[in-house]
C-alpha cells in the first residue's frame, strides 16, 4: 500500500512497474540526437491523415498500439487508459483512442500530462483499482501553434526564449509485478506562478513549479540531488533550465550536475533551429518512453526524478493579460523494487 511521506509526497510499498513503452514521432524529431530511440517515426506531418488534429489522434493511438504489441497484450487486457493533451477538452487523446474500448481517463496537465498519468495509473494501481493501466500522451508542432500562437501561414518571428513543440508521442504500460522500471514514489505539484505573461517564454513560466515539487520532494524524503542519478525536468528549454538551477541553489540544492531537460536532449539546438529547445506533451513523453525506460530496464540508471511540467493557461487568459501559471509533477523511479535512499 501507498503509504504518505511529508506532505506533499506519496511512496509505494509494492511499487508498480513499467511492462513496455513506446515513442512515435515525425521527421525533425527523427533528424535529432535521441532519432534512434523512437519506435516508430513518419516523416509525413499528417500521418496519412486530412489534419494535424486528425494526426495527433494517429499518433497517439500508434504509440498505445505499439506499447501493446511490445508488451504482448490486447487493447481488451488493460483496464484504464490515463491521457491528455494540449488540445481543446484533449480531443488528441478522446478521439485517438475511442476505437479501443478501454475504459478511460482524461487528464490535463498541458506539458506535465506525462508525469500525471504516471501518478494517476500508479495510484490506481497500488489502490487495487485495476490491474494493469496504460499511461500516455501526445503535442503536434502544428496543431500546438495553430492553437495557441499564430496560424502557420503568418510566418512570425520566433523570439530566442521560444521552444520547439515537438510531434511526438509516448505511452507505458503500467502493472504490478517484477519487471523494472518501478515507479517508487510520486509527488504532487502545486500551481505556481513567477507572474511571466509571455507565451513564448513558457521555460520561465514553469521553472517555478520544477523548483517547488522538486524541493517539496527533497523536503519530504529527507534526500538531494546527489542521491539521484539523474534529475530531469520535462521540457523547461535552456531558459527554463537554467532559471531552475538557480531557484534551488538559492534554496542549498545543487543539481549543476545531475538535471538534464527532455526539451534539451530531443533536438540539437545549433542544427535544427529550436531556439532554446524542444516542448510539448510528447517531448518528455517521447523522451521518457523511448530513451528513459530502456536504461532504467538495462540498470545503465538506478534512480531517476522525472519531472514534467506544464503551462496551466489559455490563449485567452493570456491574451486577456493573465500572467501563466504552471505546474510539475514528479515520479521517482528505480531500477530496483527496492533499496536505495528512500
Amino acid at each position: 500500500m501507498a503509504s504518505r511521506k511529508g506532505k506533499y509526497t506519496i511512496l509505494f510499498d509494492d511499487p508498480p512497474g513499467i511492462r513496455a513503452s513506446a515513442a512515435v514521432g515525425c521527421a525533425k524529431e527523427a533528424d535529432g540526437p535521441l532519432g534512434d530511440m523512437f519506435d516508430i517515426i513518419n516523416r509525413d506531418s499528417y500521418f496519412g491523415q486530412k489534419t494535424w488534429e486528425k494526426a495527433e489522434s494517429e499518433m497517439q493511438k500508434q504509440a498505445v498500439a505499439k506499447a501493446l504489441e511490445k508488451a504482448g497484450l490486447t487493447a481488451s487486457e488493460v483496464e484504464a487508459v490515463f491521457a491528455g493533451d494540449l488540445l481543446n477538452q484533449c480531443v488528441g487523446s478522446t478521439y485517438g483512442l475511442r476505437a479501443l474500448g478501454i475504459p478511460f481517463v482524461g487528464l490535463f496537465g498541458a506539458c506535465s500530462t506525462m508525469a500525471e498519468s504516471l501518478c494517476v495509473a500508479a495510484t490506481f494501481l497500488d489502490a487495487g483499482a485495476i490491474k494493469r493501466g496504460i499511461a500516455c500522451t501526445s503535442s503536434h508542432f502544428c496543431t500546438a501553434e495553430r492553437q495557441f500562437r499564430y496560424p502557420l501561414e503568418y510566418g512570425g518571428q520566433r523570439p530566442p526564449t521560444a521552444q520547439w513543440t515537438a510531434t511526438a508521442s509516448g505511452a507505458a504500460v503500467l502493472e504490478k509485478g517484477d519487471l523494472p522500471p518501478f515507479i517508487r514514489g510520486i509527488t504532487i505539484g502545486t500551481i505556481e506562478d513567477l507572474g511571466i505573461c509571455d507565451a513564448n517564454n513558457m521555460g520561465a513560466a514553469m521553472a517555478p513549479a520544477a523548483a517547488a515539487t522538486l524541493k517539496h520532494f527533497f523536503e519530504d524524503t529527507g534526500t538531494k540531488p546527489a542521491d539521484f542519478d539523474l534529475v530531469i525536468t520535462g521540457d523547461l528549454g535552456q531558459v527554463g533550465s537554467e532559471l531552475l538551477r538557480e531557484l534551488l541553489r538559492r534554496d542549498g540544492y545543487d543539481l549543476e550536475h545531475r538535471q538534464s531537460d527532455c526539451g534539451m536532449l530531443l533536438f540539437d539546438r545549433e542544427k535544427q533551429d529550436v531556439h532554446a529547445g524542444g516542448s510539448g506533451c510528447g517531448c518528455a513523453a517521447s523522451v521518457f518512453c523511448g530513451h528513459l525506460v530502456p536504461l532504467l530496464r538495462q540498470k545503465k540508471l538506478r534512480d531517476i526524478l522525472f519531472i514534467a511540467t506544464g503551462a496551466l493557461m489559455s490563449p485567452t487568459v493570456v491574451q486577456q493579460g493573465e500572467s501563466i501559471a504552471s505546474i510539475a509533477h514528479l515520479v521517482y523511479l528505480s531500477s530496483e523494487k527496492s533499496g536505495g535512499k528512500i
